[in-house]
């Protein structure tokens, strides 16, 4: 059986989204000598690698993980507010364009995941249908309301 284009084209950016954030977050974990000199050339403490890569590497796993829609979103935010934030950084402080580029090109990747999740991976809005009275139009001073 045949996937879907839209199930292709989700995977793919999001294969390329983990992909990226899991190698990323790993490299910063290890404390990886060029990872390091990366942080210290964008002006960051050492100490971020820490905290970064071990979001980078949680969130990586919620995205992969079946269900835990709320826990999606965050990771979706986190990881768009990551590379955004590593694009002006780069941009900032003069880093050769690739940098700025590629982090841009992530954080489109992040969107583009997003959007294209199966229901099944996204936050519904539990009281619309379920426990939300349905409205009833009225009569306005005599007028008839369509509908």
């Amino acid at each position: 059986m045949a996937m879907a284009p839209r199930a292709v084209a989700y995977w793919a950016t999001t294969g390329f989204v983990v992909f990226n954030m899991l190698s990323g977050g790993l490299a910063e974990l290890a404390q990886v000598t060029s990872t390091a000199e990366g942080m210290q050339a964008l002006g960051y403490p050492l100490y971020m690698m820490t905290i970064l890569g071990t979001w980078k590497v949680l969130g990586s796993i919620t995205l992969l993980a079946p269900g835990l829609p709320r826990l999606k979103e965050w990771a979706y935010a986190g990881m768009f507010f990551n590379m955004t934030g590593a694009a002006v950084s780069h941009l900032a402080v003069g880093s050769e364009a690739w940098h700025v580029w590629y982090t841009g090109a992530l954080a489109i990747a992040v969107l583009v995941s997003w959007a294209l999740r199966p229901e099944g991976r996204t936050l519904r809005a539990p009281l619309l249908h379920s426990t939300m009275p349905a409205f009833r139009r009225t009569q306005l001073a005599g007028a008839r309301v369509a509908g």
